[in-house]
C-alpha cells in the first residue's frame, strides 16, 4: 500500500479533527476526570469519533489504537496509533496549545506521522524514509552543540501528586544545566518543535504510545534522535522518552541518568 495514499487519509483525519477543536474552543463543554488532574472533554470524544470514521471508511481492516476508546485488535499488519486532542488540559482552560496526532505502525515500526495544530494551521508530516515536513517544507532540527545553550522542553505525568517518579528531580538538574525549560502541555507539539529546530531537546516520563508515535517519526526523519533516558531504542509502548537534536543527546542523557 502506498504511504501516500496512508498520508492522505491521516492528512484529512487531523484537519477534520482540527475544525472540530477550532468550533468548539471557548464554548461551554462537558469535561470528566480520568484521574485527578486527567481531564477529558466531549471535543476528545468528538475528534475521536470523527478520525475512526474516516479511517473506517478507507481502511476497514486496519487497527486503530487510540486514547479514549478500546477497539479489539484484528488480523491486519496495519495499526492506527491515534490521540485525538493532545493538550486537552489547555484545551479545557483556552490556553492555545493542542493539536491531533496520527501515526501507522506497520509489522512494528512507524511508517507515517502526522500532528496538526489548528490554531496556527501547521500541519507536520514524515514517511519513513522520506524526511519530515511543516506545511510541506522540509524542516530539521537545531544545531545546537551544548545543552548549556540549549532551550529544551518537558511535561509531568498524571499522577505526579502520588508516585515519586514525577520528573521533578529531572526538572530541576535540567534548569541548572539549559539555557531555558519550558512545559507546554503537549508532548506530540513538543516532538515538532524539536524537528523544526524551534526547541533542541525534550524528555518526559510516563507517555502513552499515542503521545510520542508520530512525533518520534517526525523528529527522527528532521535529523535528530529519540530514545529512552539511558540512549537505549525507544519502546513507544514504554515508560521513558528522550529527544533532541542529536548533537546534546549525550549530555541529557548524563542529566538523566543523575536523576535516577
Amino acid at each position: 500500500m502506498q504511504l501516500d495514499n496512508l498520508q492522505t487519509i491521516a492528512i484529512q483525519a487531523v484537519k477534520e479533527s482540527g475544525a472540530i477543536q477550532r468550533e468548539w474552543l471557548g464554548k461551554e463543554k462537558k469535561i470528566e476526570f480520568k484521574g485527578e488532574i486527567n481531564l477529558v472533554t466531549e471535543v476528545d470524544k468528538r475528534c475521536e469519533e470523527r478520525i475512526i470514521e474516516i479511517i473506517r471508511e478507507a481502511f476497514p481492516e486496519h487497527n486503530i489504537l487510540t486514547e479514549e476508546t478500546p477497539m479489539p485488535e484484528g488480523s491486519s499488519p496495519y495499526r492506527w496509533i491515534i490521540d485525538p486532542l493532545d493538550g486537552t488540559t489547555n484545551y479545557a482552560h483556552g490556553y492555545p496549545c493542542f493539536c491531533t496526532s496520527v501515526a501507522l505502525e506497520l509489522e512494528g515500526e512507524i511508517c507515517l506521522g502526522v500532528i496538526y495544530d489548528p490554531l496556527l494551521d501547521e500541519l507536520f508530516t514524515a514517511q519513513q524514509g522520506k524526511g519530515a515536513f511543516l506545511n510541506g517544507e522540509r524542516i530539521a532540527v537545531s544545531k545546537t552543540e551544548r545543552l548549556t545553550n540549549a532551550l529544551i522542553c518537558t511535561g509531568f505525568p498524571y499522577d505526579l501528586r502520588e508516585s515519586p517518579e514525577n520528573n521533578v528531580n529531572h526538572f530541576n538538574n535540567f534548569i541548572m544545566e539549559a539555557r531555558a525549560v519550558r512545559r507546554d502541555g503537549s508532548a506530540a507539539l513538543d516532538l515538532c518543535y524539536v524537528a523544526a529546530g524551534r526547541f533542541d531537546g525534550f524528555w518526559e516520563l510516563k507517555l502513552y504510545a499515542w503521545d510520542v508515535a508520530a512525533g518520534k517519526l517526525i523528529v527522527e526523519e528532521a535529523g535528530g534522535r529519540v530514545t529512552d533516558f539511558s540512549g537505549g531504542d525507544l519502546d513507544i509502548y514504554g515508560q521513558e522518552t528522550l529527544a533532541s537534536n542529536g548533537r546534546i543527546h549525550e549530555e541529557m542523557v548524563r542529566v538523566l541518568e543523575r536523576g535516577r
